[in-house]
């Protein structure tokens, strides 16, 4: 082809590029309404407009003229386009045009929403909640940030106590990106609550200090760096004619498991180490499949016969709680005299009980967010 003729055809393009953008832009000018607007960007900017139409008549040039051609064109859609976006504004603002019309018969699609009523974990909070308020518990509630002292120190864990390698702690750096000794912290159990009641009250009472705790390890079916826990609290005088016992502390809890699981619940202590607690100690319960045998008999889908129990190893008891009686220091921290009080603690995870009451095998789940097993509990 040509040179001569190359060069002239090219400039008759680009002459039609700047006509075609002058042409659009003074209709542009003299649009009032929308309906206007949207007429000249479908016959300037549309797929059938008149700029795009040029794209069409790249192929007539040589390949090396195309890129630089296709560049003009572009660059003039694009001050089209956005000479179209501030006229938009100036009379109102409405939806770009580039977008496809909305048929407003069309059905509405559907959209996932969360599941209508409560959290499963809610609802096994409230539930436990529910059972102790009727054994006359209080509810107290704490800050879920906390500081050394109040989740550790008046603990009797002191900064030195080889104990409290036992929590693994999300500690809160400062602004410099540090924390000292005395730094927050997210809360790695309830007790702290039980420590500001005490602060702020006096004997007797009972108290239950639900929420969610934080610890930083690895997580798996049965462990979280995030759960629920349910902790609790009876003080009162050594010489109330019901001095609070170890005794008072298993019928509480067996009354609690017995009206929680809806059957008959045995339990079994033993000897453990608490720093807040002496003595301390492990608390068993029968389990709630098998009803402490270790075996089973043609339950939860399995065939006829006795077979040995999943949930409990085959060894008829449950790991559910520590406990024991409140340590001396403890109540020296709050400013108690323990010559003259005596009370127990106890402390159980509340994923831990919704997982034996609904059969949920991984913790994991109640946070995941997952619909599907959200809906599965119709509550």
């Amino acid at each position: 082809m040509d040179p001569d003729h190359d060069s002239r055809f090219k400039n008759h393009m680009t002459k039609n590029v700047k006509k075609i953008l002058t042409d659009a832009l003074e209709a542009l000018q003299k649009a009032e309404d929308a309906a206007v607007v949207q007429e000249v960007f479908r016959a300037y900017a549309g797929r059938k407009g008149a700029l795009r139409l040029l794209l069409q008549e790249m192929k007539s040039l040589p390949e090396d003229k195309r890129r630089a051609f296709g560049k003009e064109v572009n660059d003039a859609l694009g001050v089209l386009e956005e000479a179209i976006e501030h006229k938009l504004v100036s009379l109102g603002g409405v939806p770009d045009m580039k977008q496809k019309p909305i048929d407003v018969t069309l059905p509405a699609s559907r959209r996932a929403h969360g599941r209508p009523g409560l959290h499963i974990l809610t609802v096994v909070r409230r539930e436990i909640e529910e059972i102790f308020r009727s054994m006359g518990f209080s509810v107290a509630v704490g800050p879920e940030v906390e500081d050394a002292h109040h989740n550790f120190d008046a603990l009797n864990i002191p900064a030195d106590h080889p104990a409290r390698d036992l929590w693994d702690t999300f500690w809160l750096e400062n602004k410099d990106g540090h924390h000292t000794p005395g730094a927050l912290l997210m809360r790695t159990h309830t007790s702290p609550v039980q420590v500001r009641y005490m602060e702020a009250s006096q004997p007797p009472f009972r108290i239950i200090a639900p929420g969610e705790v934080y610890r930083y390890e690895a997580t798996d079916a049965s462990h979280e760096f995030q759960f629920g826990q349910i902790e609790g609290l009876m003080v009162d005088r050594r010489d109330s004619s019901h001095p609070v016992t170890m005794h008072t502390l298993l019928s509480v809890l067996t009354q609690f498991f017995e009206r929680f699981f809806k059957k008959t619940i045995a339990l079994r202590v033993r000897p453990s180490y608490f720093p807040f607690v002496e003595p301390g100690i492990e608390v068993d319960m029968s389990c709630v499949l098998c009803d402490g045998t270790g075996t089973v008999s043609g339950r939860q889908g399995l065939p006829a016969g006795r077979q040995g129990c999943s949930l409990c190893s085959q060894t008829g008891w449950l790991e559910m709680l520590g406990a024991g009686m409140v340590h001396p220091n403890v109540f020296k921290a709050v400013g108690y005299n323990p010559e003259e009080l005596q009370g127990f603690a106890f402390g159980f995870g509340i994923d831990r009980l919704a997982n034996l009451k609904y059969g949920v095998p991984d913790v994991r789940l109640y946070r995941s967010g997952d619909l599907r097993f959200l809906e599965s509990f119709r509550t």
